[in-house]
């Protein structure tokens, strides 16, 4: 890789945690700037604002997760199962620092990065979750009484519910209090609940010992 395209990632890669961190509001290009230790006008060569910013953050967001996704999805040699789990995880890697925050500040401020986003989230997270279901319902690892469709809006509701604020606040405090986990275990823990949930005593089996 070049220099210049090392830099180029180093300054997506620095705007991209301040957008999760601050929101796209609350970010200026003098934060980025700052956080690079570079001048704004040093900045403006690479991207000639904020927003182009962040459509380029997602962007490599998008590609990075995509290749990752089909890489587990075209691999012959994982049993479906660990294909399963290694998706879900894949996905919710990428998707879970993206707080409800930053998602309301696309809405209001970046409408069409955020239609982009939401389709983008829409084909290749639920559509290739739901693809790989119907897999495990024709190979006889997924109970077929079950509604795809409902598996994947199950496990869609728990990704975007969890990590909202708004969401957690409803709850007793004691049950508040018993969520104690990194989003990382977090995912992990909700990925294993909703596999022994859908899948059959010989899938399992093999989630469990894989």
């Amino acid at each position: 890789m070049s220099t210049h395209g090392s830099n180029e990632t180093k300054v997506l890669s620095n705007a991209y945690d301040l957008f999760l961190q601050k929101g796209y509001k609350h970010t200026t290009m003098d934060d980025i700037a700052l956080s690079l230790g570079m001048s704004k006008k040093t900045l403006y060569k690479y991207y000639p604002g904020k927003l182009e910013l962040l459509e380029a953050s997602f962007e490599m967001l998008k590609t990075k997760m995509t290749s990752k996704v089909e890489a587990i999805k075209d691999n012959k040699y994982i049993p479906f199962p660990l294909k399963l789990k290694s998706t879900l995880t894949t996905i919710a890697t990428y998707l879970a620092p993206i707080n409800p925050e930053l998602f309301a500040d696309l809405r209001e401020f970046a409408p069409d990065l955020w239609e982009d986003l939401r389709e983008y989230i829409n084909e290749s997270a639920y559509v290739r979750f739901y693809e790989l279901i119907l897999q495990g319902v024709e190979e006889g690892l997924v109970n077929p009484k079950l509604n795809v469709s409902l598996i994947v809006m199950l496990y869609a509701s728990a990704v975007q519910s969890l990590i909202d604020p708004n969401f957690q606040s409803q709850f007793p405090d004691l049950i508040r209090s018993g969520m104690n986990l990194t989003p990382a275990e977090l995912y992990e823990q909700a990925v294993s609940i909703i596999y022994q949930g859908v899948l059959t005593e010989e899938a399992r089996e093999e989630f469990v010992n894989g």
